[in-house]
C-alpha cells in the first residue's frame, strides 16, 4: 500500500531485524528471542505482558512498565529503561504511585500494563485489583513518579488500552469486561471520557469469531498495544483465545477501526499473525501464550516492532511492515 499514511513521531533507530530469507511471514520473530528472561530481577519469577514507548532521557531512548511477577507469585509492575529497545534495565523496586484517593490507593495487584503518550504525558493503564480486576490509570512525565487517577470502570474488566490522541475531543479507551476468574468469554468495548475520571458512551467493538470462521479467536478477545493511526484506520493488534483439547491457546491478529468512530470495525484478520510455536512460547508458567502489549513504529519506513508476552514467563519481539499488515488484514478480513 504505497500511499498509506502513518501517524506518529519519527523513530528511525527503533529495534529492527529484517525478514528472514525465504520467509513469507507478515510478522516475524526476532532471532534472539526472548529479549527479557524470567530472572532479570533478583525477585522475579517471570517478566512478560509489558509496555514500552520512546522516551529520550540522558543515555536512554526508551522507557517502559513491566509486569514482573515475583517469587511469591504476586503480580507487580516495575519501571525499565533501554538504549536500544532490546536490552532493558528494569528497576528492582515496584513503580511508585502517588495522589490516589485512599479508597483506591491501597495496592492489591497490577498486571498487563499499556502506555499511551497523549500530548506531553504518558498514560499507564493496567489491570488493577479493586474488589476484583478493573482498569487503573496513572500518568507520568518522567517514569519516576506516577500520578494515580480514578479507576476507569467498575470491576470486572481487563485489557484497558487508550488511544494515542483524543477522539471527538475526548480521551478514548478499549477494554474487555470480564469476571473474577479466567473469563470464559470476552468482547472488546470502546469508552470515552472528557476528564479521565468519568467514562461513558460505551460502544461494542467486536466479539469472538465463530469457531468455523476463525478458531484461534473463538473463545475471547482483547485489545493489545496502543492502536496505530493510519489513513486506512486505526491498526489494532489484539489477542484471541482458543480452548483446545490441550488447554487455552493465545494467539494474536490485527483489525482496522474507523478513525473517528473506532467502535466500527472495517477489517479483521481471519488468520493469526503470531501463534505459539517456539519453545519459549509453548513452555512456561502458562503454556501456549503469545500476548501483545506494546508496539514501536516508524512512520517513514512503515516498520513496526511488537512486544509480546510468551507463555506468561518471558518477553519476545516480532517485526513487520505496517503497510503489509494493513493489506493482510483487509485481504483476509472475516467481516
Amino acid at each position: 500500500m504505497e500511499n498509506l499514511r502513518i501517524a506518529g513521531p519519527a523513530l528511525p533507530d527503533m529495534p529492527w531485524e529484517d525478514r528472514p530469507a525465504g520467509s513469507n511471514e507478515v510478522l516475524w520473530r526476532y532471532s534472539a528471542n526472548p529479549i527479557i528472561g524470567r530472572h532479570a530481577l533478583s525477585t522475579s519469577n517471570s517478566i512478560f505482558n509489558s509496555a514500552v514507548v520512546p522516551f529520550r532521557n540522558g543515555k536512554y531512548n526508551y522507557a517502559g512498565v513491566f509486569r514482573c511477577d515475583d517469587t511469591n507469585r504476586r503480580m507487580r509492575i516495575h519501571v525499565g529503561f533501554s538504549v536500544d529497545g532490546l536490552k532493558w534495565d528494569i528497576e528492582e523496586a515496584d513503580f511508585r504511585l502517588e495522589g490516589a484517593d485512599p479508597e483506591i490507593g491501597e495496592w492489591a495487584y497490577g498486571y498487563d500494563p499499556r502506555v499511551a503518550k497523549i500530548d506531553d504525558k504518558y498514560y499507564v493503564t493496567w489491570c488493577n485489583g479493586y474488589h476484583g480486576p478493573t482498569i487503573g490509570i496513572a500518568w507520568t512525565e518522567d517514569f519516576r513518579t506516577f500520578h494515580q487517577l480514578e479507576n476507569a470502570f467498575l470491576p470486572y474488566n481487563r485489557n484497558g488500552v487508550m488511544f494515542p490522541r483524543k477522539i471527538g475531543g475526548k480521551f478514548a479507551m478499549l477494554s474487555r469486561p470480564s469476571d473474577t476468574g479466567h473469563t470464559p468469554f470476552g468482547d472488546i468495548f470502546y469508552s470515552e471520557s472528557p476528564d479521565l475520571c468519568y467514562w461513558g458512551r460505551h460502544r461494542h467493538v467486536m466479539s469472538p469469531a465463530a469457531f468455523e470462521v476463525s478458531a484461534w479467536q473463538c473463545m475471547k478477545i482483547g485489545a493489545g498495544p496502543v492502536p496505530i493511526e493510519t489513513s486506512e484506520g486505526w491498526l489494532l493488534f489484539y489477542h484471541g483465545v482458543l480452548r483446545s483439547c490441550n488447554g487455552y491457546v493465545y494467539a494474536f491478529g490485527s483489525a482496522l477501526l474507523d478513525l473517528e468512530e473506532p467502535w466500527k470495525v472495517t477489517a479483521r484478520s481471519g488468520p493469526y499473525l503470531i501463534s505459539p510455536r517456539e519453545p519459549y512460547e509453548c513452555m512456561g508458567d502458562v503454556p501456549n501464550v503469545t500476548f501483545p502489549c506494546a508496539a514501536l513504529h516508524d512512520p517513514a519506513t512503515g516498520r513496526v516492532a511488537v512486544y509480546y508476552g510468551c507463555a506468561d514467563t518471558v518477553t519476545g519481539l516480532a517485526f513487520g511492515y505496517i503497510p503489509e499488515i494493513v493489506e493482510f488484514t483487509k485481504k483476509n478480513s472475516i467481516l
